[in-house]
């Protein structure tokens, strides 16, 4: 089932807000998404760089890594308010106004 980011934005919100504790703190999220980034470079550096997992350690992927960050991103927009969808529409605004000439495109013939 597809969901648009305002679905995410809700769902998260919807389970976030059943919890007395509710939403870190905007200091407490960002070092969240730290470990997360954190965790998804090992994972990648897993896969596709030289260091190769201990055989002990825990089978993660890169699909779930991402969908923490994921996570942690929607959970730090709906904590301040801010709508993804329309932070999405502008920083597309500026990649193609921006960024128009920066990059070649791909012959389309």
């Amino acid at each position: 089932m597809d969901k648009s980011l305002g679905d995410i934005q809700r769902e998260v919100d919807a389970y976030i807000s059943q919890f007395k504790e509710g939403y870190f703190s905007p200091l407490s999220m960002l070092a969240r998404m730290s470990e997360e980034v954190g965790e998804l470079a090992r994972e990648v550096n897993h896969q596709f760089g030289e260091k190769p997992k201990k055989t002990d350690e825990a089978d993660n992927s890169i699909e779930l890594e991402l969908g923490d960050i994921l996570f942690i991103t929607v959970c730090f927009a709906n904590s301040l308010g801010i709508d993804l969808t329309e932070a999405h529409n502008k920083v597309m605004h500026k990649f193609n106004t921006r960024d128009a000439g920066r990059w070649t495109l791909k012959n389309t013939d």
